[in-house]
């Protein structure tokens, strides 16, 4: 809630099933609780980074998914290799840089949204709404939560793709102009896709 400089997340170590709305924790930007009983989430400084450095943004997800995350673990990028990345991403999903020894002893959590942030440093976020943290997983975020969500998803789904199609050409692109196309289709003040 921007008007309100709060942000809700889930409780550490709480399984999904069983959480309610009750246990969810709300915090404000910078990390004091304004409601909720019980820890918040391990991952709460990184959220907090993004909330601060991406004003555009009204959530944010962090998974393990099983083909984004090998990408993080290999510290790769994921680059555009087709017109289903194009719809979502305008550009690679960037892989973050490794945290110092400093930075995993310090600030753990924070410096590895700052490492993202870093990233996109001269970007615009929602255009690629999404990257991975090397050595550790995929993070992704939109204008509301549940795009935040869907991001994720997608995400997964487009490092599947990209596994595959780089196991079977490891110098596979989709051109500048295919991504800008399929990106400004569904993007900006001319995109035509859907229904207005």
């Amino acid at each position: 809630d921007r008007d309100k400089g709060v942000f809700a997340i889930k409780p550490s170590g709480v399984p999904y099933e069983d959480m309610t709305v009750d246990d969810i924790v709300v915090l404000d930007l910078e990390l004091n609780r304004v409601w909720g009983r019980l820890n918040p989430s391990s991952d709460t400084p990184t959220h907090a980074v993004f909330y601060r450095a991406f004003p555009e943004i009204g959530g944010a997800v962090h998974t393990h998914s099983t083909h984004a995350t090998a990408f993080a673990q290999a510290g790769c990028e994921i680059p555009v290799l087709g017109t289903t990345h194009a719809d979502y991403f305008y550009g690679p999903v960037p892989c973050a840089r490794q945290l110092t020894r400093e930075e995993i002893e310090q600030d753990y959590e924070a410096a590895t949204g700052r490492t993202i942030t870093e990233a996109f440093a001269g970007k615009n976020p929602l255009h690629t709404p999404g990257a991975l943290a090397m050595g550790h997983g995929p993070f992704t975020w939109g204008r509301t939560p549940a795009q935040a969500v869907h991001n994720a998803v997608v995400l997964e789904e487009v490092a599947t793709m990209a596994s595959l199609t780089l196991s079977l050409n490891p110098t596979a692109r989709l051109s500048a102009d295919q991504m800008k196309k399929h990106y400004l289709r569904k993007h900006g003040p001319n995109a035509t896709y859907g229904q207005r």
